[in-house]
Formats: C-alpha cells, sequence, structure tokens
C-alpha cells in the first residue's frame, strides 16, 4: 500500500465528518420534497454508484458534492497541499474526482439522468435547485 497517514491537529476533525446525510443533502431533499418530488435516499445503482438520492420515477440520479472534497470551482483549494500528508491528499482528490466521473458514467449508462450539485449551490438556492432536478 502507500504512504501511512500522519495524524496532526489540523486534520483531526475531518475523521469524524459525516459520508451521508450531510446538512447541504438535506437541504436539498426538504426543497425537492417540498417541490413534489419523492425519493429513496442512498440506493445503490451499480457496484461503486450510490447517490445521495434518486427520483425513481423519473430516473434522476442526484449527487451533492461537498466543495472540499470535490474541487469546487469557486471554493475548493486553491493553493498546494502542505504539510506531512500533502502527497496523500492530492492523490485523495485525484480519487474522489476520478470516482465521481466513474459515478456519473455508469449511472448514465444504466438509464439515469445524472444531476451533480455543489454543496454552496444548495446554500445559495435549494429551491431553484429543486425546481432543475424535477424539471
Amino acid at each position: 500500500m502507500g504512504e501511512t497517514w500522519v495524524s496532526t491537529s489540523k486534520g483531526r476533525h475531518l475523521s469524524k465528518r459525516s459520508k451521508t446525510n450531510t446538512a447541504p443533502e438535506v437541504e436539498l431533499r426538504r426543497a425537492v420534497h417540498a417541490a413534489g418530488g419523492r425519493f429513496r435516499l442512498h440506493l445503490q445503482i451499480a457496484k461503486g454508484c450510490t447517490p445521495d438520492f434518486v427520483l425513481p420515477r423519473r430516473r434522476v440520479a442526484v449527487f451533492v458534492d461537498g466543495c472540499f472534497w470535490h474541487g469546487c470551482p469557486r471554493h475548493g483549494r486553491k493553493t498546494a497541499w502542505t504539510g506531512p500528508n500533502a502527497s496523500l491528499w492530492v492523490e485523495k482528490m485525484q480519487r474522489n474526482a476520478e470516482r465521481d466521473r466513474r459515478s456519473t458514467r455508469v449511472a448514465e449508462e444504466r438509464g439515469w439522468r445524472v444531476v451533480r450539485v455543489w454543496e454552496c449551490q444548495v446554500h445559495e438556492d435549494a429551491r431553484a435547485l429543486a425546481a432543475t432536478i424535477l424539471g
């Protein structure tokens, strides 16, 4: 396997982050539900492809991408990684981006319309996103 992560005080809080039911996911789901959308949570479309929620009747798979973890163009990292884990962070973010591309491709190949939204977009206007998702 590769290098081992070095525990640092700056990164300690990241290990306890939730991967499902994050605040942006819940906010968007509430907006979709209020607009009349009915969905299922974390339905595995294929191995390695689990959207945050899907609207089965509409064949829509929704992924809510966190700005930090998925490299938002507006809020993602703008400077090079530093510290003892710098190379590991670069690899981690590259794996995340590749997994996002693969999940989108797999879902589309199985007939789903994929909607990817940034966490910041949800916070800006969840109702407008819900309308787009249901449209």
